[in-house]
């Protein structure tokens, strides 16, 4: 088997990804393809070139538009449950991550910035906390959530309860959706900064169906 090392693909930790209203990722978020209530279940099977794979299932999602306590008019909130799971073939180990893609849909030409996120959470495979976003009008977010490595069985999982979502300086309709993210490969590691491994390194994405926030 092939040995590989990947520079930058760094275990997520907290960063957070930016971008204009134009990109891609605002598809599909819509007032009309935005949901609330009990949200569908995701499956997603991907193979390695030497045989591996890693399964990852989203189970039992649910997720509620809440009031923003900011009650200025440029808030938007939501709380979101749910199952986050994966599970590797023999051998092989990684990483789960649970991620949410958000966007505030106003589109102004021309918006540049950047933001930052507060993560206050639990640690373990459940996790309950807050996560607040200075999300300015016609900018889309991707910010982690918590993580978890695979165990000696390659299984992992990740619940969340009534995890909430809070959106700041967005004056229009804003919407989110959860990533379910796994990394993993034979003899998987990151020491260093690096992520490291044999055979095929394995990458899914698993994304969720968009829920409102109001």
């Amino acid at each position: 088997m092939s040995k590989f090392s990947k520079l930058g693909l760094r275990r997520a930790a907290g960063a957070v990804a930016i971008a204009s209203a134009a990109v891609v990722g605002l598809a599909g978020m819509g007032a009309g393809d935005a949901a609330a209530g009990k949200l569908a279940n995701g499956y997603k099977k991907a193979s390695g070139i030497d045989g591996e794979s890693i399964q990852t299932w989203r189970t039992g999602e649910f997720a509620l538009p809440a009031p923003s306590v900011a009650n200025n008019g440029a808030g938007r909130s939501a709380v979101v449950s749910g199952v986050y799971q994966a599970k590797a073939s023999k051998g092989v180990s990684g990483n789960l991550a649970v991620k949410l893609l958000v966007g505030c849909q106003v589109d102004i030409t021309g918006l540049s910035g950047s933001i930052g996120a507060g993560i206050d959470i639990t640690g373990g495979m459940n996790a309950s906390g807050a996560l607040s976003i200075p999300l300015s009008p016609g900018q889309v977010a991707v910010v982690d959530v918590t993580d978890k490595d695979l165990a000696d069985n390659g299984q992992a999982a990740i619940q969340l309860s009534q995890f909430e979502i809070s959106v700041q300086q967005c004056g229009g309709f804003a919407s989110a959706r959860t990533i379910t993210k796994v990394i993993g490969a034979k003899g998987y590691s990151t020491d260093d900064g690096t992520v490291s491994g044999e055979g095929s390194l394995i990458q899914s994405t698993l994304y969720g169906q968009p829920f409102s926030l109001n």
